[in-house]
């Protein structure tokens, strides 16, 4: 019951944001390359394989701009639950890098910056990370491999880095299952942790996604937030 309803509210949140992505499509951008921005909806938002909304849903949403050159700018914002008395209550990222094309070969290496507003500098909850990634098509599968790193990962964690490696098979028109995992090399004491995700993607009607994903890692320190779960997302990009 409960799992429907947070089902039901998603796709009713995403109908509502409809008509402000089709008008979003209409108006004239006034930079060159392009500009896109997206809206979502989940039921727990997961990040390296830990709940940061303590197992509850979130509301999400960015924007993007390609140049059309290969450098490209973006935002994105989540809402955050980390239960410290509502210290900080949403995750803004600011990140840009340069990313290309060669054949069915990708790239992408940039910066991101994880900002908190509103929470304490005391908790050194913001930071940023350098990455790197890089993808192959091969058409019946699609591979990518990645890899971040940050001199103070958050909560002043001391210096971490994050692998990760990606699978993408198109099932059916409109319909593909993809699976990833990560692993996280932490510092300052900190055992290293693995996490992997496993699910599928369906376009509905060419204007939202739904993406039901199976989540799980080796974290135990953490309790639920990092426990095995089943996470529904309801999307849109306009």
């Amino acid at each position: 019951m409960k799992t429907a309803l947070k089902t039901g509210l998603l796709v009713a949140a995403i109908s509502l944001a409809a008509p402000f992505a089709a008008s979003a499509e209409e108006s004239t951008n006034p930079l060159p390359g392009t500009v896109t921005g997206n809206v979502a909806l989940v039921s727990d938002y997961m990040f390296r394989g830990v709940s940061q909304t303590s197992n509850n849903a979130a509301v999400q949403g960015g924007l993007d701009w390609d140049t059309g050159a290969g450098f490209h700018f973006g935002t994105w914002g989540s809402s955050v639950n980390f239960a410290d008395g509502n210290r900080a209550t949403t995750e803004v990222d600011l990140y840009g890098g340069y990313a290309g094309k060669v054949d069915n070969f990708s790239y992408d290496v940039g910066f991101t910056f994880y900002w908190y507003p509103g929470a304490p500098g005391s908790l050194n909850y913001n930071l940023w990370e350098v990455y790197g990634k890089a993808g192959y098509d091969f058409g019946a599968a699609a591979v990518s491999t990645g890899i971040a790193y940050t001199p103070d990962n958050f909560g002043a964690t001391g210096d971490a880095t994050y692998l990760n490696l990606g699978l993408s098979i198109p099932v059916v028109d409109k319909l593909s299952i993809s699976a990833n995992a990560g692993y996280w090399m932490l510092t300052n004491g900190f055992k290293d942790q693995t996490d992997w995700n496993i699910g599928a993607t369906l376009k509905v009607y060419d204007w939202f996604d739904i993406d039901a994903r199976y989540y799980d890692s080796d974290v135990h320190f953490l309790g639920k937030l990092a426990d095995d779960k089943f996470v529904v997302k309801v999307s849109r990009t306009f």
